[in-house]
């Protein structure tokens, strides 16, 4: 049985869980069964391939209504002459133009942190405008693409209705972002901000913006950009055009704007990488280096597989009684690690993130890393996801502990580790790492060049042989 200190900690990992959860995560699967666990249903989460987080904090659902016209937040809004929506005067010296990703968390980053700042120092000042161009990649966020089509559907009423539409789409991310099927969530919402909902559908089933969508993707990428968010600086004066790829600082912005705004070159370092001054530790390059002391584990205390010095990096963020969690380790994860990580193409990590919904879940977590520490992390992560039902009990202590016994490892040992201290403050660990920033399970963080994406969900094979190889230029 658990100590008394243990069941206190985990509580405590718990309620750090719960209580801040700004969701900035990504994608999800298509339609597919539920493998079930032996003692939680999951219906909220049944078809998005997700376990989400118990207690989220409510979305704010009021009803948004856009100001009339052609303003938005006491900004001039409207559409140059490609049919791009602008925000500020369009007769500005700069044009910032943002190529953005409804459900990129890195985007949403940007718009939550750096816009409004950006808004208030440059755009009511009549310095710079913003133009935003609809950037969706969906080889990493699947129903992104609909969400562009819809919001372009929503600028046929108004420039005022979509910049208010566009607000809502980045700040409920979290909202539809693991919903397979958005129709509903993305028509609410055009409900709540006072479209003309007929006209909105009738857009819709037409499919006619569609194609608008995709063809600016295409224009992203002719202008050399393969990430969001990503920015044109634009001299109008001059027509000279800087770039930035990725969600930079407000101090990397202030400086190319004002050098632009005064007539002046940018200059726009080139490292560190766009993401890799805004990446945890556990993601870093520092990170990520394999800890001589513990071997199989990173310096920041994860266990990792295959190649430390591979391009590719992806860093699985799972829970050991999720359902989806499962399927993926059993039917996708055994494929992904024959492609990229047998062949060194790919160093695979794993961080814990045990939900509340899951009362035996940090236990578990525990009992891998107390596996890891007699070199058998993996087979412990195999055979926790193969035989859920049998320690999915209270406690679970026992039947862990012939787990350990059933892949060779020394029981005592491993009792000792199991029911110490330090395996359960390396969980707690993990979740000081992840909260705030990822709340459902599955979740896999994809870095790659110094930048980072998500992928959320069990989602299938292909899904992420489409990302990897795309990152990896096959």
């Amino acid at each position: 049985m658990s100590p008394a200190w243990l069941t206190g900690l985990l509580v405590l990992a718990l309620l750090l869980t719960t209580c801040t959860t700004p969701p900035v995560v990504t994608t999800q699967e298509p339609d597919a069964p539920e493998v079930s666990s032996s003692d939680t249903t999951e219906p909220d989460c049944a078809e998005a391939g997700t376990c989400p987080e118990a207690d989220e904090p409510p979305t704010d659902t009021d009803p948004v209504v856009a100001e009339p016209l052609d303003t938005y937040d006491g900004l001039e809004v409207g559409f140059n002459a490609d049919g791009y929506a602008y925000l500020g005067d369009p007769d500005a010296p700069v044009t910032l133009v943002e190529f953005s990703d409804y459900l990129c968390p890195y985007c949403g980053r940007h718009f939550a942190q750096t816009t409004p700042q950006l808004i208030d120092r440059y755009i009511r000042t009549g310095e710079i405008n913003l133009v935003f161009h609809d950037f969706p990649l969906a080889e990493l966020h699947p129903t992104a693409p609909s969400g562009h089509a819809a919001a372009l559907c929503i600028s046929e009423q108004g420039a005022a209705l979509f910049w208010t539409y566009h607000d809502a789409l980045f700040g409920r991310q979290a909202a539809w972002s693991s919903v397979p099927d958005n129709r509903d969530f993305l028509a609410a919402v055009a409900g709540e901000i006072g479209a003309d909902l007929d006209a909105y559908q009738t857009c819709v089933d037409s499919g006619r913006t569609v194609p608008m969508v995709d063809e600016r993707v295409s224009e992203g990428r002719a202008a050399g950009f393969s990430g969001t968010p990503s920015f044109q600086v634009v001299d109008n004066r001059t027509d000279d055009v800087h770039n930035i790829v990725g969600a930079r600082s407000l101090e990397t912005f202030v400086s190319v704007l004002d050098a632009a705004i005064a007539g002046e070159v940018p200059v726009i370092a080139a490292e560190p990488p766009p993401e890799t001054a805004n990446l945890p530790f556990w993601a870093s390059a520092d990170g990520l280096v394999p800890d001589p002391d513990r071997p199989g584990y990173t310096v920041a205390g994860d266990a990792y597989l295959g190649n430390p010095d591979a391009a590719l990096v992806v860093v699985e963020i799972s829970d050991f009684q999720c359902p989806f969690c499962r399927r993926h380790a059993i039917e996708v994860q055994p494929l992904l690690e024959e492609r990229y990580v047998d062949t060194g193409q790919a160093m695979w990590v794993f961080k814990h993130l045990p939900l509340q919904i899951h009362p035996q879940a940090a236990v578990a977590a525990a009992a891998a890393d107390c596996a890891g520490e007699q070199g058998a992390f993996w087979p412990m992560r195999d055979t926790l996801f193969a035989s859920v039902e049998e320690w999915s009990v209270d406690p679970p202590d026992e039947a862990l502990n012939g787990l350990a016994g059933d892949i060779g490892l020394d029981e005592a040992a491993f009792a000792s580790c199991l029911g110490g201290r330090a395996a359960l403050e390396g969980v707690l660990d993990d979740l000081y790492d992840l909260t705030g920033i990822f709340n459902t399970t599955p979740t896999f963080v994809v870095l790659f060049a110094g930048r980072a994406s998500a992928i959320e969900g069990a989602q299938a094979l292909e899904q992420f042989v489409s990302a990897f190889d795309a990152l990896l230029g096959e």
